[in-house]
């Protein structure tokens, strides 16, 4: 358990070193880390089916300026490892996560408010000529900070917590656990209204709609539908005629005229 621990921890640095350091290769998000936890624990399966519950939740969450959202990374990780050594279900996982990433969020917060003293630090440093000091804040002690705060709580998290969270997962009763199941179901649907909230238009409207009847009254699969869907994209786009308004089109020749 001490390497799977340790494994499970570098897992939480690597992904929070993409978004940081890295470029950004969508390591942080909540499918690719649950796969990669399956994978270390020898179980991708429930590692998929924990990551893209817990991706459908955060779909509509976004890192804006200084607001910190739950840190659905962290949560990731820990409800899929969770969810595995202990032998339960994606929906018990998300139980789990969510209180994890709020947790995460908190935790952000303190170490944004640490990290920004390190910029007065690096002035001062310059000011005194001592530029490796300076770089130093944010090259070294910036990241390593925050890598501390992904392996650590991971690290203490799986070593120690697995068997306290199997007891605690077992004395749950029947109608509670079918009441978060229920919850667990509604999330995904409360992280696609945030995403619809920042893309819906008007114009956008009319295929939400088409989209959503098809699927309700044509019995076609997801994947049938997003057939349907790139086939009128490629319609509207490519092979429907795209001309000009005539009134434009005499407001550009008379720009023209009057160049003459």
């Amino acid at each position: 358990m001490l390497v799977k621990a340790i494994l499970l921890g570098l897992i939480g640095v690597i992904a929070m070193f993409d978004s940081r350091l890295l470029g950004r290769s969508n390591f942080e998000r909540p499918l690719i880390v649950s796969c990669l936890v399956g994978i270390v624990l020898g179980d991708m399966q429930k590692g998929l089916m924990v990551g893209a519950s817990l991706e459908l939740i955060s779909l509509g969450i976004v890192n804006i300026g200084a607001a910190a959202p739950p840190d659905m990374t962290l949560g990731s990780i820990i409800a899929a490892s969770f969810a595995i050594l202990s032998n339960t279900n994606a929906q018990t996982a998300l139980t789990i996560a969510l209180p994890i990433a709020i947790l995460g969020q908190m935790i952000g917060i303190v170490l944004r408010t640490v990290l920004s003293s390190f910029s007065h630090m690096a002035d001062n440093a310059i000011d005194a000529g001592d530029f490796k000091k300076a770089r130093s804040y944010h090259i070294f002690w910036g990241p390593f900070l925050y890598a501390l705060m992904y392996f650590v709580p991971i690290f203490l998290a799986i070593y120690f917590g697995t068997g306290v969270v199997s007891s605690v997962v077992n004395s749950i009763p029947e109608w509670l656990t079918n009441g978060l199941t229920l919850a667990s179901k509604i999330l995904p649907a409360f992280g696609f209204a945030l995403l619809m909230s920042t893309m819906l238009t008007k114009k956008t409207t009319a295929y939400l709609l088409l989209g959503f009847f098809v699927t309700a009254y044509a019995n076609l699969s997801v994947t049938g539908v997003a057939i349907f869907a790139v086939i009128l994209a490629l319609v509207l786009n490519e092979i429907l005629p795209k001309q000009k308004p005539a009134t434009e089109q005499v407001a550009i020749d008379d720009d023209d005229l009057e160049e003459l």
